[in-house]
């Protein structure tokens, strides 16, 4: 049987963490940032685990 590849677009935006949770970055952080208000965009900075329900699905794609 061949190997699974993974999903190019999940491996550019996922990572995982020493301790096997899986990482994400905020949306709304790429453009358009002169209207939002510092607090806003450094709360947006940071990084944040993938919540329970969609682990599955995502280390599907990333074939993990």
């Amino acid at each position: 049987m061949a190997k699974l590849k993974s999903n190019s677009g999940a491996k550019k935006r996922f990572t995982l963490t020493g301790s096997g949770k899986i990482k994400r970055k905020h949306a709304y952080h790429s453009h358009i940032l002169t209207k939002k208000t510092k607090k806003q965009k450094r709360n947006l900075d940071h990084f944040a685990i993938i919540e329970k329900v969609d682990v599955n699905r995502i280390k599907e794609m990333l074939v993990l």
